[in-house]
């Protein structure tokens, strides 16, 4: 039975418009972006050349691709070993 009881409480929390995103962009650069997007879904700017790549771009591409599994993942990344940015006024 309790698991019943969280099941729909879980449910109407997930269900009220608080936690709920409003619809459409939420500044103007996102808004920019969507548009981008939408026009590329239509393919209103697309290229009129073909974009093709050779076999042997398509052998490098995959050589590189498969390359990067060569290089173990670190379980940790060591946080002083990145570079400095630094500010210039």
């Amino acid at each position: 039975m309790n698991t019943k009881r969280l099941l729909i409480v879980c449910m109407a929390c997930l269900s009220t418009s608080a936690w709920a995103i409003e619809p459409g962009p939420s500044s103007k650069e996102q808004k920019g972006t969507e548009q981008w997007m939408q026009l590329q879904i239509r393919g209103i700017v697309a290229s009129p050349k073909l974009q093709t790549a050779s076999a042997t771009e398509r052998d490098l591409a995959m050589q590189r691709w498969l390359n990067s599994f060569n290089y173990p993942i670190p379980e940790f990344f060591d946080q002083d070993a990145a570079g400095k940015m630094t500010i210039s006024n």
